[in-house]
């Protein structure tokens, strides 16, 4: 048997209606902050229970629009977690500002009692990662970032629809930011992103941003970029969004069937599941004792498992400049080397689900 990774050509199977729709849409020429646009951003802002939303070109330009909206930039410090992708890194970045990294905990998330550490007389915002489908304590950074005035930009690119004491992940901070990768719950065709808030002001200059800065056709109010979502991207979210709730009760229900399993496993710890917090799980991880030799073994076998991510971003050649030392976030280096991905998504059989924890019983069982 093969299990994938990749659930997108499952996804996509039967899309006769998807293509009824783009083809009409292709009629209209109007590819450009087109109507689809407008009816996705309201539909993905009712859904996240925001009162705007605003879709622009990536996840990564979620993070970099949100943060220069509130003028963050050359010379000032950013501070988010160690353990994420490099585009959150790459979003700090890109407007000059130095990225502050803070280790994380075992679910995956920033631990907010390192953040006041962190914090210096340049730090202007915190960024904190709901990374893997978690959520970090928002509660606390929010109370740290009220202390120490500091704007709280949300990245919940992995994380849509994830959510602590009821409250969603992207509608804590000042603005929440999404990423519609392929790969991720509520996914395009292409890149794409979407950021949320509750702030008239702030939509208002996001869409200015977005959009070259242009007022209209003739008049430029503020010197922006080209961050629009394609408005053909809009008409396949338009065509996915229905389902998108229902995509996170079924990763949530396997990951609790492989929760069950996996914890009869003495080799595999199970991370914390906290009470109070609904996990999304853009990702399925655990920890695993001779975690290398089973992701060998996983391949050989024909299932697509990963590890996220295998060489710290701290560690990477491409953030030598910011001179952190092997070893200063240990959390994070511990995760590298013990944790393992398995496949969850929505499309996933029973018996691919069980084929996954009978693979890696029979790992153990060779030990």
């Amino acid at each position: 048997m093969k299990v994938k990774y990749s659930y997108l050509p499952r996804q996509f199977a039967n899309i006769d209606g998807l293509l009824k729709n783009i083809k009409s849409f292709v009629k209209t020429g109007d590819f450009t902050l087109g109507k689809p646009l407008d009816q996705f951003e309201k539909k993905f802002a009712k859904l996240m229970n925001s009162k705007y939303a605003i879709g622009v070109n990536s996840g990564t330009d979620a993070i970099k629009l949100s943060l220069k909206a509130h003028g963050i930039g050359v010379g000032d410090e950013v501070i988010t977690a160690a353990n994420t992708f490099v585009a959150t890194v790459g979003a700090i970045n890109e407007l000059g500002a130095k990225p502050v990294f803070v280790d994380c905990d075992n679910t995956f998330c920033m631990n907010a009692d390192l953040v006041e550490k962190a914090i210096t007389s340049k730090t202007k915002a915190i960024v904190p990662v709901h990374f893997t489908g978690y959520m970090t304590n928002m509660k606390k950074i929010n109370k740290i970032a009220k202390k120490n005035n500091l704007v709280v930009i949300e990245d919940a690119c992995q994380s849509i629809l994830a959510a602590q004491e009821g409250k969603i992940a992207g509608t804590w901070g000042a603005a929440g930011c999404f990423s519609l990768h392929p790969l991720k719950n509520l996914n395009v065709w292409s890149d794409g992103g979407v950021i949320i808030t509750d702030s008239s002001k702030l939509n208002a200059k996001l869409r200015l941003l977005r959009n070259h800065g242009l007022k209209n056709r003739d008049e430029i109010q503020i010197m922006g970029f080209n961050s629009r979502l394609d408005t053909i991207q809009a008409v396949v979210g338009n065509w996915l969004i229905p389902q998108t709730k229902k995509i996170a009760e079924q990763r949530i229900k396997n990951a609790k069937y492989y929760d069950k399993n996996f914890s009869k496993i003495t080799q595999i710890t199970i991370p914390p599941r906290p009470k109070g917090m609904k996990i999304v799980y853009h990702l399925y991880v655990v920890f695993a004792q001779n975690r290398d030799e089973l992701l060998k073994f996983c391949h050989k076998k024909k299932i697509e498992a990963k590890i996220h991510y295998p060489i710290p971003l701290y560690q990477q050649e491409a953030l030598k400049f910011l001179s952190y030392k092997k070893g200063s976030f240990p959390v994070t280096d511990y995760h590298s080397k013990n944790i393992i991905t398995f496949p969850v998504d929505q499309h996933l059989s029973k018996d691919e689900l069980n084929y996954v924890i009978k693979t890696v019983k029979e790992f153990y069982a060779k030990k």
